[in-house]
C-alpha cells in the first residue's frame, strides 16, 4: 500500500474477494485458492480487529478520558506549584522572625527553614514526571487518532451499564478534588450538607 494511502475497509476487502471469485472461470489453481483463502482470512482479521477496537471504546478514550486525565494532571501541577509558593512565602516570613532570636536559636531556626526550602524541590521533580506522563498520554491520543484516520471511525460498542457506577441522587458531589471549571458551587455543597439532616 503506498505511504499515506488509506487502508481498505472491511467491506471493500470482502467485495474485492467476491469480484475475484466471480471473475475466475473454471477450477482454481492451488495458488489461487490459497491466495483467496488468505484474502478471506485477512478480511475476517480486519473485522475482528475493528470489533476489538469498538469494545475498547477507543473513540471514548480519545475524546473523553485522555483529555480529562491530562486536565487533572495539569491541575496537580498547578496546585503543587501554588502550595509550594505558599510554603516558600511562609519560610521567608520565618527568616525575618529569626533575626529577633538569640544567635543559637536563630541558627537552628535557619537550618530548619533551609530544610523546608530544600524539600520544596519536590514540586519541580513531580512537575517534570507529570509532564512525561502527559506527553505519553498525548502520544497515545495521537496514535488512536491515526488509527481512526487509517481504518475509519471506530464502531460504537454497546453501552455497558455495569461499568458505569451509579451515583445516588444528591451524592454526586462527593467525588474528591475537582477541576476548577467542574467544581461544585457553595450552594451545591450547602444543599448536600442539608440532605444529611
Amino acid at each position: 500500500m503506498p505511504e499515506g494511502a488509506a487502508a481498505p475497509r472491511e467491506d471493500e476487502l470482502e467485495q474485492a474477494v467476491r469480484r475475484v471469485l466471480a471473475s475466475v472461470a473454471g477450477d482454481l489453481t492451488a495458488t489461487e485458492a490459497m491466495l483467496l483463502g488468505e484474502l478471506q482470512a485477512l478480511s475476517r482479521e480486519i473485522a475482528r480487529a475493528r470489533q476489538e477496537m469498538a469494545a475498547l471504546r477507543l473513540a471514548d478514550i480519545n475524546a473523553r478520558h485522555i483529555p480529562v486525565v491530562t486536565d487533572e494532571l495539569d491541575a496537580v501541577v498547578a496546585h503543587t506549584a501554588e502550595a509550594t509558593n505558599t510554603i516558600i512565602d511562609a519560610c521567608e516570613g520565618l527568616e525575618r522572625l529569626a533575626a529577633a532570636l538569640p544567635p543559637a536559636e536563630a541558627e537552628a531556626f535557619g537550618e530548619a527553614v533551609t530544610r523546608i526550602y530544600e524539600a520544596c524541590s519536590f514540586q519541580d521533580i513531580t512537575g517534570q514526571r507529570i509532564s512525561k506522563v502527559v506527553s505519553a498520554l498525548k502520544t497515545i491520543e495521537e496514535r488512536l487518532r491515526h488509527l481512526e484516520e487509517r481504518f475509519g471511525p471506530f464502531p460504537e460498542a454497546p453501552a455497558e451499564s455495569a461499568s458505569v457506577p451509579s451515583v445516588p441522587e444528591g451524592r454526586a458531589l462527593a467525588h474528591g478534588p475537582q477541576l476548577p471549571h467542574l467544581a461544585s458551587s457553595q450552594a451545591d455543597i450547602d444543599s448536600l450538607l442539608a440532605s444529611f439532616d
